[in-house]
């Protein structure tokens, strides 16, 4: 049984047909049927699924090349400010989320290794969240080579124009994505201009549940659903006679040298786990821990949104809104 973390009704399932990525040099079990695959009891942790090697020769472009790479020399590289929601005012019907506090002190961690000053703030109100980040974006980062902000908290769908889903406030209210990354784009941060500006969302989509489809013995095998995990997931009820307006689009700013990766396709609950934390978090700290010398951080993603896909009875696949000009190699000490 899945612990609805928000309590939300339970959707039917909804008929997705995704295509499973396949890395060069993974290789994959096919010896464990479908069915066998979807009902396998929890797996200690040495039988979890082990990350490949990363590749002996390293990454094919060269990192000093400006006009294919963004150059970072400063360090720290920049700014990384973390929101960890775990409790929620009793009026806004959010439930704690219990394991929050694992991702963040993995992510904490994380980016520190990688040459970020790194800020961890807790429990804020929609208000307190969106002050933080204006006060972020006014910096002065004209010494620095780019910025990261991670969010983790309950989320829902939202009307938008450029990144879809939003993100709640300890109080319950919400705040757009787009928002949140509009005020780090060139006309609203100068200082960043031409910098790259990275966002982690772990945070559900929607609320709906992805049961998957039957594949061909392709998938590795994988720990099925716990009784620990939750979602973050928040109905959505759009605001009564709200329309996305196309003209208005063309007199937004461009969102140039922005990544928005999100733990979840929009529409669907992102997983969290208990004891362990949400598969993002833990999938993504792993594979920046075994690869973030070696390649970009497009190829990671690609590698988190594989090995995410794979997890548990209900799916769950991440996804990024892209729109770096160069490939990003984070600093590593």
């Amino acid at each position: 049984m899945l612990d609805e973390g928000c309590g939300s009704p339970v959707s039917p399932p909804v008929d997705l047909r995704p295509v499973q990525l396949e890395l060069p040099g993974e290789r994959r079990d096919k010896s464990v049927s479908t069915v066998e695959r979807l009902s396998i009891p929890v797996q200690a942790e040495s039988q979890r699924f082990q990350m490949p090697p990363a590749p002996a020769h390293g990454p094919a472009v060269d990192k000093s090349d400006h006009r294919l790479v963004y150059q970072l020399r400063a360090d720290p590289c920049g700014h990384c400010l973390i929101f960890n929601n775990v409790n929620f005012s009793i009026d806004s019907d959010l439930s704690a989320r219990a394991g929050s506090d694992i991702d963040c002190e993995k992510l904490e961690k994380r980016f520190k290794s990688l040459c970020f000053q790194v800020r961890t703030l807790r429990n804020l109100k929609a208000q307190e969240i969106d002050l933080e980040l204006r006060k972020l974006a006014q910096l002065d980062h004209s010494t620095l080579d780019c910025c990261l902000v991670v969010i983790l908290s309950h989320g829902c769908q939202t009307s938008h124009i450029q990144f879809p889903g939003g993100i709640y406030g300890t109080d319950g209210k919400t705040i757009p994505i787009e928002k949140i990354v509009n005020y780090f784009n060139g006309s609203q941060c100068p200082s960043l201009r031409g910098k790259p500006k990275l966002f982690f969302i772990q945070a559900c989509g929607g609320e709906q549940k992805d049961q998957g489809f039957e594949v061909g013995c392709e998938s590795p095998q994988d720990e099925t659903c716990r009784g620990s995990v939750e979602s973050d997931a928040i109905p959505f009820q759009a605001p009564a006679g709200s329309v996305d307006e196309p003209d208005a689009i063309a007199s937004l700013p461009t969102p140039g040298d922005i990544l928005v990766s999100y733990s979840t396709f929009p529409g669907f609950v992102s997983w969290r786990d208990k004891v362990s934390g949400s598969w993002y978090v833990e999938t993504l700290d792993s594979v920046l821990e075994h690869y973030a010398r070696s390649e970009d951080l497009l190829t990671m993603l690609l590698r988190v949104s594989d090995i995410v896909s794979t997890k548990g009875k209900y799916k769950q696949i991440p996804g990024c809104f892209n729109f770096l000009r160069k490939k990003f190699f984070f600093l590593c000490k």
